[in-house]
This record gives structure tokens, C-alpha cells and sequence, in this order.
């Protein structure tokens, strides 16, 4: 409640938790994409071409508008990205090598004018470094604004293309042989990731930047297989870390929003790997625990129904001991058949044996009769 109240009265937190929040939504929806496109380099790629973007900005115009600043990131971040694609498209360079390329000489040459302005007479105008990490408490109402109106247009225009966009993510073949435009959609994505990069950069930075376009895509993608509901999952988990970095940033001294917001987004991701009912890792090995039991316990039953069949009474009695040498591990017969006489199909006769009922040697033979004879019983 008093972190309510303290979003509340608090403009400053408000702000930025509202423009964190704008940002993780769009992030996250076209992070989506570059996740599943196993292009995930790519938004690290954009996110540092975008840092000469900002210094030539600022050496050509001599203004620190955020909306200059914004307009110079995206146009070095586009150009980066088709300078990516016509390489691997025109020569034998893999899309990985591409993007390492891009990344290191775009980022160098970006720290390179960094340190031209940092000489010049009016250095102290520029504070362009903050762009490296964000300076997320910097944001002021008006760039919320504008960050919420970029973040409607794109994701208007990802929905406009959605049925492209979905096609060029899982089956582009297929796309191109519909005669869709694939390569227009493909030009399309990136812009729109490159869009959802810049507007980031006064929140997170260039450094960060990336992480929080696929940590909640990529936490998102453990939880479903559709990819409606990947998009807005991610969206929401981008939303989600950056209210919850804007305030336990707020909350402790001394806290960069930024980085926050990212240790939040990967939080998420830790949290979905490990507990996504289909994915997670403890719902894994709870299915393969299961799996063992039931399939141990079908052997007990099994051995069971071979030692009766030697008898002219079918539900003839069998000590525990003889079912625990046949079981494997040896000795594990006890549990097993605890659960069989919950199940019915067993009782005990005496206190060390043990007999199958007609359930259980009916359960027998359906287990000889299935193609892989037995292990997938109830």
C-alpha cells in the first residue's frame, strides 16, 4: 500500500515508472520477434549503432532535444541494420559475424565522437554519456508522452502485419512462395525493433538496452507456444519489470533505474525457467519423477502377473521378497506396491505377501498388449 501511495504522490516516480513501463511493453511484444527469429544479437547490435546516431546528432544540430537525439539513434540504428542484412544477403559472412561486426565498430566509433565532444568548448552541454546506461530519473512527462505515442504506432503497424510478420518469424519459404512480402516485412520488423530500441535509450541505455528486448520474450516463450499469446505475455512481463526496477530503484539509494529494471526482467526469466508448467524445470522433473514411478510400478505389477502365471490360481500370493530381487533397483518393490493397493490392483495377504486382484491382472494384460508393453498406465 505505501508503494502505492508513494506512485501516487511521487511525480518523479510516476514518470518514470509509467515511461519504464511504455517501454517494456513495446520491448517485449517486438522482442518477441528477434527471439524466435534466433536474432536475439540483433537488438544488441542496433542498440549500440545507435550511440553514433547520438553524437553526430548532437555535433551536427549542437542541440540535446531528446527528440533530435531520438531522430539520430534510429536513423544510425536503421542504417546498421540494413548494413547487416545486405551483408549476409550479398556475401557468405553468417548473420552472427555480421552482427558482431556492426556491434564493435559502430560501438567504438560512437565513444570515439564521444570523446570529440567531451573536448570541444561546450562539453558541458552534452551529458550524452548518460545515454550509455540511461538516466531513466531524467524523464520528464513530456518524453513519456512521446514514447507512448511512438509505441502506439508501432505496435499499430506490428499488428497490421501480423499475419507477415508471423509468417516471416516461423516459415519465410512459405511466405515468399504465397507471394507475400517477405522482404518488406522483414524491413518492417526491423525498423519497428530499432524504433523500440531508441526510445529506450534515455530509460536504459545503450549497454542494457538489448537485455530488456529478449529477457521478457524470452521469459514468455518458456510459458506458451502460441505466438499471440508469446507477444502479449511479453509485453506484459516488460511492463511488470519496469514498474517493479522504477520502484525498487526508488525505494534504495543510490539505485541506477536502469540496471534495476534489467535485474528485474531477468528475474523473470530465472522465475520461468524454473517454474513454466510445460518448461520449467521443477515441472520437468516432477514429470520425470512420475514417469519413473509409474513405470516401476508397472514392473512390480508385471513381475507379479509373471510369478501367478505359474500357478493354476491366478491370484495366487508371492512373497515381498522375492518381488524386490526381480525389481530394479533391487528392493524398490515396498513403494510400488503401496501405490498398486491404492489403486487396487494388489492386496496383501499375509504381511511379507502379496496378490494381484482381477483388476490388477487385467491391468497386467493390457500392459502385454500395448505396443511398448506396459509404462503408460495411470
Amino acid at each position: 500500500m505505501d508503494i502505492l501511495q508513494q506512485l501516487a504522490s511521487d511525480y518523479t516516480l510516476r514518470t518514470v515508472a509509467a515511461g519504464a513501463a511504455v517501454l517494456g511493453l513495446t520491448s517485449g511484444a517486438l522482442g518477441s520477434f528477434a527471439v524466435l527469429r534466433r536474432q536475439s544479437l540483433l537488438g544488441d547490435a542496433m542498440s549500440h549503432a545507435a550511440l553514433p546516431g547520438i553524437a553526430l546528432a548532437f555535433l551536427l544540430t549542437g542541440s540535446k532535444a531528446p527528440l533530435v537525439l531520438v531522430l539520430g539513434a534510429a536513423l544510425a540504428g536503421w542504417l546498421g541494420a540494413l548494413l547487416v542484412l545486405s551483408v549476409t544477403r550479398s556475401s557468405r559472412v553468417r548473420m552472427d559475424s555480421a552482427l558482431g561486426l556492426l556491434l564493435s565498430v559502430f560501438f567504438g566509433f560512437g565513444l570515439v565522437l564521444l570523446t570529440i565532444i567531451q573536448r570541444r568548448p561546450d562539453a558541458n552541454q552534452a551529458g550524452l554519456e548518460s545515454y550509455l546506461f540511461g538516466q531513466a530519473a531524467a524523464l520528464l512527462a513530456g518524453d513519456v508522452l512521446l514514447m507512448t505515442a511512438i509505441a502506439l504506432v508501432t505496435l499499430f503497424l506490428l499488428l497490421a502485419a501480423w499475419k507477415e510478420c508471423k509468417l516471416l518469424a516461423f516459415d519465410r519459404e512459405f511466405g515468399e512462395s504465397m507471394g507475400l512480402g517477405m522482404r518488406k516485412a522483414d524491413l518492417l520488423l526491423t525498423t519497428l525493433l530499432v524504433v523500440s530500441i531508441v526510445i529506450g535509450l534515455q530509460t536504459v541505455g545503450v549497454v542494457l538496452m538489448s537485455a530488456l528486448l529478449i529477457t521478457p520474450a524470452a521469459a514468455a516463450r518458456q510459458w506458451t507456444d502460441r505466438l499471440s499469446t508469446m507477444v502479449v505475455l511479453a509485453g506484459v512481463f516488460g511492463a511488470l519489470s519496469g514498474v517493479t526496477g522504477a520502484v525498487l530503484s526508488a525505494t534504495a539509494n543510490r539505485l541506477p533505474t536502469g540496471p534495476v529494471i534489467v535485474l528485474c526482467a531477468g528475474a523473470m526469466v530465472a522465475l520461468s525457467l524454473l517454474a513454466a508448467p510445460r518448461r520449467g524445470v521443477v515441472w520437468q522433473r516432477l514429470r520425470e519423477f512420475r514417469s519413473g514411478r509409474r513405470l516401476r510400478m508397472d514392473a512390480v505389477l508385471l513381475d507379479l502377473y509373471a510369478l501367478s502365471a505359474q500357478h493354476e490360481v491366478p491370484g495366487h500370493p508371492h512373497d515381498r521378497r522375492v518381488l524386490d530381487m526381480m525389481a530394479r533397483p533391487t528392493g524398490a518393490a515396498k513403494r510400488s506396491l503401496r501405490f498398486l493397493l491404492e489403486r487396487g490392483y494388489v492386496v496383501r495377504t499375509a504381511s511379507r505377501e502379496w496378490a494381484l486382484t482381477e483388476a490388477g491382472t487385467e491391468r497386467a494384460r493390457e500392459l502385454l498388449r500395448s505396443p511398448r508393453g506396459g509404462g503408460s498406465g495411470s
